[in-house]
């Protein structure tokens, strides 16, 4: 299963020249780009690890893409992403967002049902890569 979270996700994979020519295109746009990754993609988790710090001052993508890659060679099996925050007055919000390395085995979701009081039923989703433990969720298959 294909994780489809953020801008571009529904797209093919970006390659290293059409992530720089986003990135290009937020800092020309003055948002200050961060790198974030994680193991664990549940649409609710919105707070991924961040690798480094945010780059307020950084107005060149070559230094925004070497932060990727050097975040691809130590986490290979993450999810990893681009954001890009917009910190103008009245917005200070994200306002681009996508992944930019994703683990060669995706395992997915699952649906989890709850009977509660009465006949109610309560439904969640937790990730097939969860049930393992962090730092050995996206080995590939066997």
């Amino acid at each position: 299963m294909r994780i489809t979270q953020g801008t571009f996700s529904f797209l093919p994979e970006l390659t290293d020249e059409e992530i720089s020519l986003q990135i290009d295109y937020a800092l020309r746009q003055g948002w200050a780009c961060s790198v974030e990754f994680t193991d664990d993609p549940h649409p609710r988790n919105t707070y991924w690890e961040m690798w480094g710090l945010p780059m307020f001052d950084l107005r060149d993508a070559a230094g925004v893409l070497q932060e990727v890659k050097a975040c691809r060679a130590a986490r290979p099996q993450h999810y990893i992403k681009v954001n890009a925050f917009d910190s103008e007055r009245t917005f200070e919000t994200m306002r681009l967002s996508f992944i930019v390395n994703r683990p060669d085995h995706e395992p997915g979701f699952r649906l989890e049902r709850q009977e509660v009081h009465g006949r109610m039923q309560r439904y969640g989703m937790s990730s097939y890569a969860a049930d393992r433990p962090a730092g050995e969720r996206y080995e590939p298959p066997r």
